[in-house]
């Protein structure tokens, strides 16, 4: 009989856990305990927040179902597993829609995970090569980890940093927070060395570390890290207005382009035009309209007409069979 209730709660809450009713008396059976006692730690994981559906019948069963709020959850060994493996996948290469949540719910997880399970995903990691899109490269969970605690915790953070030509240097700083543009990861952080607002690509940070001295957090510049990230980015690299027609409904065109590149406005029932400002790579831009799968008039600006057509050619001869 288990007679520690806080661990017979978490079995009983891990038995819950399963997409299935549970009936009154086979609970009592695998916990060893009474019906009465079932129906009072029922009662206990209802006054936690965990909502537990009884049903009436001769046994009577309970079920875990969905609340107003996200409790608590109790994994297994595989279950933890296989989610902190997920998301380092994802966090590692700011797969699109992986955003700083993922990387503050895999804090949480690692700094719980026993040595055992830590060993068994990073074995599993190293034996894994994921597929992953757009050009952005490749950053150690580990990292991500690391800043996303100092932000939670708000505390300083030291690292190494290079530069886009390639000179080094130490800073610190008081991280504000990690955006994913879904190609690059990015920090947007005070400098305490240069007394103003920086943002750093991930990808060029080493050897970072939380000192554990606590900093009241300062307000940004803008109404958020996102916009303040994309302002710092325009006033980095030379902008370019473009305007694309598509030979498709609006609606169409608008659920197969990044949310980044604009709104597409419809012209008629078939022909929409998307346009706006960009800061990024033109030939990347190309590239990403191609990837649309539909038929499209790039308008301007003429570097990127330039682009379509030079990345275009390329795609030809790589199509074409060589001479014999």
């Amino acid at each position: 009989m288990t007679t520690d209730t806080p661990a017979r709660l978490l079995q009983l809450l891990s038995l819950l856990q399963t997409p299935r009713e549970w009936p009154g008396g086979e609970l009592a059976a695998r916990l060893d305990v009474s019906r009465r006692t079932v129906r009072r730690d029922i009662d206990r994981l209802r006054e936690l927040g965990y909502p537990v559906q009884a049903t009436k019948g001769a046994d009577g069963g309970y079920r875990l179902v969905a609340g107003k709020a996200m409790p608590p959850l109790v994994l297994d060994d595989e279950e933890a597993v296989a989610i902190a493996v997920g998301l380092r996948a994802g966090a590692g290469h700011a797969v699109a829609g992986v955003d700083e949540a993922s990387v503050r719910a895999l804090a949480k997880l690692e700094q719980v995970l026993p040595s055992r399970l830590r060993h068994r995903v990073s074995t599993l990691q190293a034996a894994t090569t994921p597929l992953t899109s757009g050009d952005g490269a490749s950053i150690a969970p580990e990292t991500l980890t690391v800043m996303a605690s100092a932000i939670a915790g708000n505390e300083r953070l030291r690292f190494a940093y290079r530069a886009k030509d390639g000179t080094e240097s130490r800073r610190s700083t008081e991280p504000y927070r990690l955006v994913s543009t879904g190609r690059r990861w990015y920090l947007v952080a005070y400098d305490l060395d240069r007394a103003d607002w920086r943002t750093f690509r991930v990808d060029r940070v080493s050897e970072p570390f939380a000192t554990g001295a606590r900093f009241a957090p300062r307000e940004l510049p803008t109404g958020s890290a996102a916009e303040y990230l994309r302002r710092s980015m325009y006033q980095r690299q030379e902008t370019y207005r473009f305007a694309v027609t598509f030979a498709a409904p609006a609606e169409t065109v608008a659920a197969r382009v990044p949310a980044w590149l604009g709104t597409p406005e419809a012209l008629d029932a078939r022909r929409c035009r998307l346009s706006g400002t960009t800061g990024d790579a033109l030939d990347w831009m190309a590239i990403r309209l191609a990837m649309t799968g539909l038929d499209f008039t790039v308008e301007e600006p003429a570097e990127l007409v330039s682009c379509v057509r030079e990345v275009g050619s390329r795609l030809v001869r790589a199509g074409t069979p060589p001479t014999p």
